[in-house]
Formats: C-alpha cells, structure tokens, sequence
C-alpha cells in the first residue's frame, strides 16, 4: 500500500506533495531525520492530505496530478479551510 500525501508549514505557508509506502517514517524524516533538502528549511510540517493506493505506479501517477496547476489548486483550497 501506498500513500500520496500532501504537507503544510504554516509557519512559511509552503505545502509539499509526495508518496511513500511508510508514512509515519516518512513524515518523521521531513520533520525530524533529515538534514538536507527542501522539507528541512520549512519545519515544522503538517499532515494535510491522504489517499492511499494498491501500487507504487498508482500513487506516483496520483502524486504527478497533485503538483500539477489544478491539483496544487485543490491543496490550496484544503490549507485556506485549513486556516480558518
């Protein structure tokens, strides 16, 4: 199983998209464990967003619609619900 996710820094309104078949390992790396890389600058994360799917090539193809224009609009539209 994996998981297509969508992060939120509220602290620097930044979001971040990707899939993983560990989430909870994932989520701590970006907040936690990792030491370089785009998640770092922007601590500290939120969950925002899940789907789950039964493939890799489903989740990455999920993930692509995410980070395009009208996905990124959909995440967008959850963060200001978010905010509010």
């Amino acid at each position: 199983m994996y998981t297509v996710y969508a992060l939120y820094s509220p602290d620097y309104d930044k979001m971040y998209i990707g899939y993983t078949a560990d989430l909870d390992a994932r989520f701590r790396s970006h907040n936690e464990l990792a030491v370089k890389g785009y998640t770092v600058k922007y601590r500290p994360w939120i969950l925002l967003y899940t789907e789950t799917y039964p493939t890799k090539s489903e989740a990455m193809k999920r993930e692509k619609e995410l980070k395009s224009h009208k996905g990124r609009d959909f995440i967008r539209t959850l963060i200001k619900s978010f905010r509010t």
